[in-house]
């Protein structure tokens, strides 16, 4: 019996041990399996907290990317606004010598008592005006004579006129100007009808 006993101890000691055995076998593979979950709850998060650094770094780079241009639009609107208010401040430097050739002929009419000193005074400021105008870009439109064109000519009236008038500028009332080739004013015109 105490044979039984013993060979009894030993095979409840083998089913204990492969018992033990089997636990530890299932608390590995119960481990490993936690393991993947907590490597696969690790990975999950790392994705969420990455996707959350972009996020961030996006929204910096908009906020950073609105205020450049925010500030470029204030930038380019006040030079805007600088060009147009001075856009024609070369042209005035070069029209004030004209005026004060003016101040000088009103000043001369108060003395002088021949005319055609005046006349040729007159003459040169108004040559130099054209020049200055010319120099800028501004030329007059040829009108009289020329066929009637809606681009070109604005029509005050109709005269009545011959055929080889019709159609035709008769008489110009006021010249019209181009401004470097586009047109700034019409030409007020008679047409022959």
């Amino acid at each position: 019996m105490a044979e039984n006993k013993e060979e009894q101890e030993q095979v409840n000691n083998q089913q204990a041990t492969d018992t033990n055995d089997d636990s530890a076998t299932n608390n590995e593979q119960l481990e490993g399996e936690n393991g993947d979950t907590d490597a696969e709850t690790e990975i999950e998060v790392d994705p969420i907290s990455a996707l959350e650094n972009q996020l961030a770094e996006a929204k910096d780079k908009y906020l950073r990317l609105y205020a450049d241009f925010e500030n470029f639009r204030r930038r380019t609107s006040k030079e805007k606004i600088e060009m147009i208010q001075n856009a024609s401040e070369s042209l005035i430097k070069e029209l004030i010598p004209v005026i004060d050739d003016f101040e000088r002929a009103n000043k001369s009419f108060e003395t002088v008592t021949e005319i055609e000193p005046l006349k040729e005074g007159i003459a040169l400021i108004f040559s130099k005006l054209q020049k200055t105008l010319a120099s800028k870009g501004v030329k007059a439109i040829d009108s009289k004579g020329q066929d009637f064109d809606v681009e070109l000519h604005e029509c005050i009236t109709q005269f009545a006129a011959g055929e080889d008038q019709k159609g035709k500028v008769i008489d110009e009332v006021e010249k019209g100007y181009y401004l470097n080739d586009k047109v700034i004013r019409y030409a007020k015109v008679v047409v022959g009808n």
